[in-house]
């Protein structure tokens, strides 16, 4: 979940996957998906590789690089020559020609792992025709990026108040998944990026959740 502080409040930046996809097609959903082989050399063992897949896949599908140069400064992508150089990583990355791993190297990085927040772990129960077991992270979007859904897996994208997605949703305008709406309650309880990072850092809502 990457959140900022927005003109009326918290905002968090959500994309609408792809209708054509067998699951959870249309829905809002957070960027995210599976840790994959990569992910995990990275990484190695640990909660890490959730980490990694995260940063990788807000990447992927939204532009949103999480990574910190030599200075411990966010990258910026907000010189067009650099933002066509990184669109191209991204576009590489997606298509597994190119690792993050080695995009890092090429350009001196290193992902920000350190700023993100464990929130919750949700495990779909037995039986159920698709099993899930998701983790979710939270933290500060980075400054001096353009977010942009990929058009491919995500169709649309936006940064929207938790309580005005929630009542959306209640509308019948949005479809949300039980966890991405649990997580959107809980998010609707602060007011600024600074008090759901205190939160988060602190103790979050923790658990593990089933839910079908």
């Amino acid at each position: 979940m990457l959140v900022r502080d927005g003109a009326d409040g918290l905002e968090v930046f959500m994309v609408r996957r792809s209708l054509r996809l067998v699951f959870a097609g249309g829905a809002h959903v957070f960027p995210g998906g599976a840790v994959d082989a990569a992910d995990r050399e990275i990484a190695g063992e640990g909660s890490l590789p959730f980490k990694v897949a995260a940063v990788r896949e807000c990447f992927e599908e939204a532009g949103f690089l999480l990574a910190v140069d030599a200075a411990g400064e966010v990258v910026r992508l907000d010189d067009p020559a650099t933002a066509e150089r990184f669109f191209q990583y991204r576009r590489e990355i997606a298509s597994g020609e190119r690792s993050l791993s080695d995009v890092c190297g090429t350009e001196g990085l290193r992902l920000a792992v350190d700023t993100m927040h464990y929130v919750s772990r949700w495990i779909t129960p037995e039986g159920a025709p698709r099993r899930f077991d998701t983790r979710f992270f939270v933290c500060a979007a980075p400054d001096a990026q353009t977010p942009l859904h990929d058009a491919e897996e995500t169709i649309a994208h936006e940064w929207v108040r938790p309580a005005d997605v929630l009542q959306r949703h209640r509308d019948g305008a949005v479809d949300l998944m039980t966890p991405t709406q649990s997580s959107l309650k809980w998010l609707d309880e602060f007011d600024t990026v600074d008090d759901v990072l205190a939160a988060a850092a602190s103790n979050g809502p923790g658990g593990n959740y089933q839910r079908g």
